[in-house]
């Protein structure tokens, strides 16, 4: 199976901190001193890959922000990478010419264009310090990954390429093809680490298809220029996936606008739902409901704790898809085994603590000194299990806190309901005008999933009553004048999406879970199992992938870069089923559809499938973007 696209942007990384020459293997010798210095772009590519650890056994001794007061370190080599920005660019000359560092290596995140190549070449010149610059070098690295099969584009300053960016009213068509641009930029750096061409399907008529595009444009560009082709000699061999090429599926967001507010149930997206949850890192405050302060004192700042959960971590990679009460019961069983086995350790200490007269005390020394080596050699992998168990109860016991107080239970079954077209059975302003159900925005979640999947829209005076019965509950409404014009306009467009018969079966409430021993208590809510059922960003694919004959993709484009002549045509010229894909969507993706994708390809064997987007963003950053356009 073909690296992932992780391993190779992680191996490409290395590459790189070990001065653009692939890092020995098995040498003793000790690393070159070194120190990195990158912008938040930087920071943002490498730190969801490489651990502090890793860069110090890689000679990394100072990491620093390209814009922060540094001093100089006249004897020793320093790494840039950088985006190549007109600052970033300045910054840089300024560091040549007060002469910080022994040698410097610029990398540069996407490709540097000539005229700023030429004003580094002027202030090195000016500097005298041409020979320090030792090495300029594009490293096409301008994407983020956070799973083997996940990617976004941009943490930074997403709001370039949101989807309020793309969707504004007011956009020139000057703006919209500098977002197109950047997105296109990114992708084709993808493309370069993964080391294919792929073949490009997008539906007509939006921002998908801009992007499309464009991107065959650009690869088509970098294919003819022989010499200079970053898609030939050792990156193919090197990258080479199978011989089939993957397949690429360009997305809109518009194609799917009730997935992205709905309430989840699985360990990951109820995480990024809920809690603080950017790059694999959850920060949350520390001992909620502490213990009060004495009378007059100030209150405590409550110290802030970050947890990373990364793809070392089992208990993570097995869980992260599962339904919650699947994860809280699994921590409590690991929980139970790690007792069991602290009280082994426990116990032998007590017996070697013996004094030596007891006769059984000294027959039971002999086999026990056996057992004592191993509870010592096992003692690392116990603590850092204890770790991993400790972090794990900490996040799904806030994130419980969150379904209890929030009731989320509640609305995830009612959203699925109202997404399957099953039968409900309580009306929505019943939960609209609950005080107890959840916050205004859940509530908004909520309509707005049951205005996007409605067959027809409620009538005037219904969305009176229900308008008002938000405005009660303390909710914005713009979200809503948003999704009214959108639904309108789509409407024209296209037929609303359709959410497959998923539903919920409830599994009773939580009895076997809930013995006294346990850390979750979980009373009252609802022990729901998902049945597997695909979303539209999932169908989409799997039509495409499959070469299914579907009326919602057969009119999609279809786009080869290798072909000499690029032809309009949307007619795949291979009929053979893909192995790989990658489905991206514009405009913004969640974690509910990378878990949704995860689950379909289980089904699929020898099937690889990754999920990219321009940004990642949970259902309130979403409702901000759209209660920003509905307030225009």
């Amino acid at each position: 199976m073909a690296a992932s696209v992780r391993e190779k942007q992680t191996v490409a990384l290395k590459r790189m901190l070990n001065f653009n020459a692939p890092p020995l293997k098995n040498t003793t010798a000790e690393p070159v001193w070194k120190v990195l210095i990158y912008d938040r772009f930087g920071q943002d590519i490498i730190s969801p890959l490489l651990s502090v650890k890793e860069l110090r056994d890689m000679g990394i001794t100072l990491h620093l922000l390209l814009h922060s007061d540094r001093e100089s370190i006249p004897e020793v080599p320093a790494i840039y990478f950088v985006m190549p920005t007109e600052e970033n660019i300045n910054r840089i000359c300024q560091d040549l010419r007060s002469q910080l560092y022994e040698s410097y290596y610029l990398n540069f995140i996407s490709a540097i264009s000539r005229s700023k190549l030429e004003d580094i070449a002027n202030a090195a010149l000016t500097a005298n310090a041409v020979s320090q610059v030792t090495k300029v070098y594009d490293q096409y690295l301008n994407f983020i990954t956070l799973e083997d099969d996940m990617f976004l584009l941009s943490h930074q300053n997403k709001e370039l390429i949101s989807y309020h960016a793309i969707n504004r009213a007011d956009i020139q068509d000057t703006d919209m093809e500098a977002i197109m641009d950047n997105i296109v930029d990114s992708l084709f750096c993808f493309f370069v680490t993964l080391g294919a061409v792929p073949i490009i399907r997008c539906p007509r008529g939006n921002a998908a298809e801009m992007v499309a595009v464009k991107l065959d444009k650009k690869l088509r560009e970098n294919l003819r220029d022989a010499r200079n082709s970053l898609f030939t000699g050792d990156n193919m061999a090197a990258g080479q996936f199978s011989f089939q090429r993957p397949l690429f599926v360009l997305a809109d967001r518009n194609v799917d606008m009730a997935t992205p507010l709905h309430h989840t149930w699985t360990y990951q997206a109820l995480i990024h739902d809920v809690l603080d949850f950017q790059l694999n890192r959850v920060v949350m405050e520390e001992g909620a409901g502490a213990e009060p302060s004495p009378a007059g004192a100030r209150p405590k700042k409550k110290p802030r704790k970050t947890y990373d959960l990364t793809a070392a971590d089992k208990f993570w990679q097995k869980h992260k898809g599962s339904p919650f009460p699947e994860v809280a019961e699994s921590v409590q069983q690991e929980l139970d085994t790690y007792r069991a086995q602290e009280d082994e350790v426990k116990r032998l200490k007590s017996i070697m603590g013996l004094e030596g007269e007891d006769e059984g005390a000294i027959s039971m020394l002999s086999d026990n000194t056996a057992k004592l080596t191993s509870a010592v050699s096992s003692l690392p992998e116990l603590l850092e299990k204890k770790r991993l168990i400790d972090l794990h109860t900490n996040v799904a016991t806030a994130v419980l806190d969150h379904i209890k107080s929030r009731k989320l239970d509640v609305y995830f079954e009612y959203e699925e309901k109202l997404m399957s077209k099953s039968t409900l059975d309580k009306s929505l302003l019943d939960i609209i005008s609950d005080p107890d159900a959840g916050t205004p925005e859940d509530k908004m979640r909520l309509f707005l999933i049951y205005y996007i999947t409605a067959q027809q829209a409620p009538s005037e005076s219904d969305l009176d009553q229900y308008k008002t019965a938000l405005l009660d509950a303390g909710c914005d409404l713009s979200p809503l004048n948003y999704i009214r014009q959108w639904k309108t306009f789509t409407k024209m467009a296209a037929a609303p999406a359709n959410y497959g018969n998923s539903g919920v079966k409830p599994m009773g409430l939580f009895s076997r879970v809930m013995n006294s021993g346990s850390q979750f208590v979980m009373e009252g809510v609802k022990n729901l199992v998902l049945k597997q059922h695909n979303l539209p960003v999932t169908r989409i694919l799997d039509n495409l992938m499959e070469m299914k004959s579907h009326p919602e993709t057969d009119d999609y484009r279809y786009f080869d870069p290798k072909l000499l002549r690029g032809s309009e045509s949307s007619i795949p010229r291979n009929k053979n089923p893909f192995q790989e894909a990658i489905v991206f969507v514009v405009g913004g993706g969640n974690y509910i559809e990378y878990q949704n994708l995860v689950d379909y390809t289980k089904f699929k064997q020898g099937k690889k499938v990754v999920y990219g987007c321009s940004e990642l963003f949970n259902a309130s950053q979403f409702i901000r973007q759209l209660s920003q356009l509905g307030q225009k």
